[in-house]
């Protein structure tokens, strides 16, 4: 593959970040991917075969976006205990989902993680890895992948359910943080273990 190939394809991606943050996943077809590009409507299968491939190419920046933001959050490094870690992972979790909507629906669509040729099931599941290592060492007599099955499931319902502003309406509440807390301790167990 030639420079301009790859600079063709990593264009065709990033046209589909920016259209994704703009209109939502609705708006990712192959064809308004291609004419924002100032390219053929064909150009894009030069590079990705089919229209998942494509939209895998963007989930997939989305779960690096991520994971850097893990990388870089306050609060989550080796000085601090597993639970203060587990917060911090939990809290830029819910942040990324709630300021990156479609991005966030996009990432965990079945149909991109479960097919075989993108990839994208590897490159989310250090994130995966790194909770349920943090939840071990919170809750040791716990199986920690199961437990932090459970909590990744219950922010992905706050992130949704805020995002659709029902939790504010049955909370009378627009801060997300005292429920956070709440998930975290109904997962870890009270505050002030490890």
């Amino acid at each position: 593959m030639t420079d301009s190939d790859n600079g063709l394809r990593e264009r065709l991606v990033d046209v589909g970040v920016e259209l994704l943050a703009a209109e939502g996943p609705a708006a990712l077809t192959l064809r308004e991917i291609a004419r924002r590009a100032g390219v053929s409507h064909g150009a894009p299968r030069r590079h990705f075969p089919t229209h998942l491939e494509l939209l895998s190419a963007i989930a997939r920046r989305g779960f690096a976006d991520l994971a850097e933001r893990v990388r870089h959050t306050p609060g989550s490094g080796a000085g601090a205990g597993p639970r203060a870690q587990v917060a911090a992972l939990a809290r830029t979790y819910l942040e990324f989902a709630l300021e990156n909507p479609g991005m966030y629906e996009l990432m965990f669509r079945h149909d991109l993680l479960e097919s075989g040729h993108s990839g994208l099931r590897q490159t989310s599941l250090p994130l995966f890895a790194l909770l349920s290592g943090l939840v071990g060492e919170v809750r040791p007599e716990a199986d920690a992948r199961r437990a932090a099955g459970a909590l990744w499931a219950n922010l992905h319902g706050i992130a949704q359910l805020w995002r659709w502003r029902s939790l504010q309406l049955a909370l009378d509440s627009e801060d997300v943080g005292p429920l956070l807390d709440a998930a975290l301790a109904a997962h870890l167990g009270p505050e002030g273990g490890r």
